[in-house]
């Protein structure tokens, strides 16, 4: 009778195999949320929650870096959807804290854009996502430096009425 010496490997390879596979459908199942929150009330949206207001998309080059088709819902259309279009300002907050306001007369003064896709799939969180907001009629003007982007906002992470 011949007995296999080294049973080791082949399992440890085969484990191996396994958790590759897994690994991939484990990281596609994280799911996507950005928190609204209004006085004391919040509540995490999904993906598809803040996209069926329907989506826009815009070719662009983003000044930070990222370029293509930027898909997502125009801010005052979410805000509506969510009830919190009559807020006196809305403030954004991004994973690493930064914030900025905005008041109804700078919302009315312009079209923001609360993007949630690039070239089709999901902000990537390393790639300024999971959301950001974009003035997509200023992108040519922020890039000359005759706009500021003061306004614009990646890797939101909560939206709130004030």
């Amino acid at each position: 009778m011949r007995v296999l010496a080294r049973p080791l490997p082949f399992l440890s390879l085969l484990g191996g195999l396994l958790l590759a596979i897994a690994l991939p459908a484990t990281a596609q199942s994280e799911e996507v949320t950005l928190v609204v929150s209004q006085g004391s009330e919040s509540r995490r949206l999904s993906l598809e929650e803040i996209e069926r207001t329907g989506l826009h998309h815009v070719e662009m080059h983003h000044p930070e870096g990222p370029e293509g088709r930027f898909s997502g819902v125009w801010l005052d259309a979410f805000l509506a959807d969510q009830g919190l279009d009559e807020a006196r300002r809305v403030r954004f907050i991004a994973h690493d804290d930064y914030t900025t306001f905005l008041t109804p007369a700078q919302r009315d003064a312009k079209a923001y854009l609360l993007v949630t896709r690039l070239d089709g799939a999901p902000l990537a969180r390393d790639y300024l996502g999971p959301f950001m907001l974009v003035v997509p009629a200023d992108v040519e003007a922020v890039r000359r430096g005759s706009e500021p982007m003061s306004r614009w906002i990646w890797a939101i992470r909560e939206v709130s009425a004030l």
